[in-house]
């Protein structure tokens, strides 16, 4: 999902500079939308490894 991510990212960077508004947008927003995301699954896996005690070996 990061390399779809940055694929948007770099898509939309390309259009701006060629000058399409609608491709620009409408990339940045799944951008935006897909960092979000796996923001939160970052937060939330991290959250939940520091709950977890580890196993005894």
């Amino acid at each position: 999902m990061l390399t779809l991510a940055l694929v948007f990212l770099v898509l939309a960077i390309i259009a701006a500079v060629l000058g399409f508004s609608g491709i620009v947008a409408t990339s940045a927003l799944v951008f935006q939308i897909l960092f979000y995301v796996l923001l939160g699954i970052f937060v939330f896996t991290f959250i939940y490894g520091l709950a977890i005690k580890p196993p005894k070996v």
